[in-house]
């Protein structure tokens, strides 16, 4: 198989990356190194396969790039590049988000559909959802999202069924509820936990830490993509990809402090604008016809990204 993995210097993209290398598929990489964090970073998430020979990086942008030269003899498409995080999604932030998350999903469908490829796995959000109705939630119930971000992403959403019901492109959108793991984004509140508890730096906590997520390990993250690009009945279908259980952010927190030995340094802070309360995903679609469920729990897989965090 040759795959095309979009984003494939960010978090997931990059473990993404690795694994289909391991599991001895071709890979095509494409990244633009936007300044959304320090792009040192993203170069330092690629190191492994930049020497590999069955890994080629296009470090182009989706907006403006060929992307019918990009796809020529591509099997599988796995698209993680975006603009993530709900915060800076308001105001003016909101048109780089919509250039990113909606236009940029756009033009590689439209390139797709004059294509061969056999499956389009997007990688879509929990953020759908906003303050959802039911936990755990379903795939069948409404999406309502509580920040601009999450109404990118189900836009994006929205096209992929599109171009799957028009032109017959083989989309696959997967749900990703609250990843965590190696490699994971600076901003993002498990990273800035591990490190406050390694480092002492200052971590700031939105709410009261009673908010309640669906922790998803980053490698069942990856395994989720693999399962969607080959399931015969996925096509066309949406899956919500979560953790299997919740936790408050306080069993966040002492899952931290057991894994690196100290207590993170914590001060509290407003709500943020767009957060959601509560996340729960129910995951038996994807178990029954993706066959996959998450094998990572929430303790061990933070174990693990403290282990490389402080064995990079």
């Amino acid at each position: 198989m040759k795959a095309l993995v979009t984003g494939a210097a960010g978090f997931i993209g990059s473990n993404l990356v690795d694994r289909l290398l391991t599991d001895g598929h071709d890979v095509v990489g494409v990244d633009c190194f936007t300044d959304y964090y320090d792009v040192t970073r993203k170069h330092t998430n690629l190191a492994g396969a930049l020497g590999h020979e069955k890994f080629s990086l296009l470090e182009q942008d989706l907006l403006t790039c060929d992307l019918h030269l990009a796809l020529d003899g591509i099997d599988m498409v796995f698209h993680q590049a975006g603009q993530p995080g709900a915060r800076l999604s308001w105001a003016d932030g909101f048109e780089t988000y919509t250039r990113l998350n909606i236009l940029a999903t756009q033009r590689l469908l439209e390139a797709a559909k004059d294509s061969s490829i056999d499956r389009f796995v997007y990688a879509s959000s929990s953020s759908v959802y906003g303050a959802a109705e039911h936990y755990p939630t379903s795939e069948t119930d409404v999406p309502a999202p509580m920040s601009p971000y999450g109404v990118t992403k189900l836009a994006a959403e929205h096209l992929c069924s599109l171009y799957h019901q028009n032109y017959g492109v083989p989309t696959v959108s997967l749900r990703y509820f609250t990843v965590y793991g190696p490699r994971q984004r600076p901003d993002m509140a498990m990273h800035r936990l591990i490190d406050s508890a390694i480092n002492g730096s200052e971590f700031t906590m939105f709410g009261d830490g009673s908010q309640i997520r669906d922790f998803t390990y980053v490698g069942d993250i990856v395994e989720a993509n693999l399962c969607a690009a080959t399931a015969t009945d996925a096509v066309g279908g949406v899956f919500n990809i979560g953790g299997g259980s919740s936790a408050t952010m306080h069993d966040v927190v002492a899952a931290v402090r057991d894994a690196a030995g100290a207590p993170p340094n914590i001060t509290l802070g407003a709500k943020a604008l767009g957060d959601v309360f509560r996340t729960g995903a129910r995951i038996d679609r994807a178990n029954q016809t993706l066959d996959w469920t998450p094998t990572v729990s929430m303790p061990e897989g933070v174990a693990l990204q403290v282990q490389a965090a402080t064995h990079p």
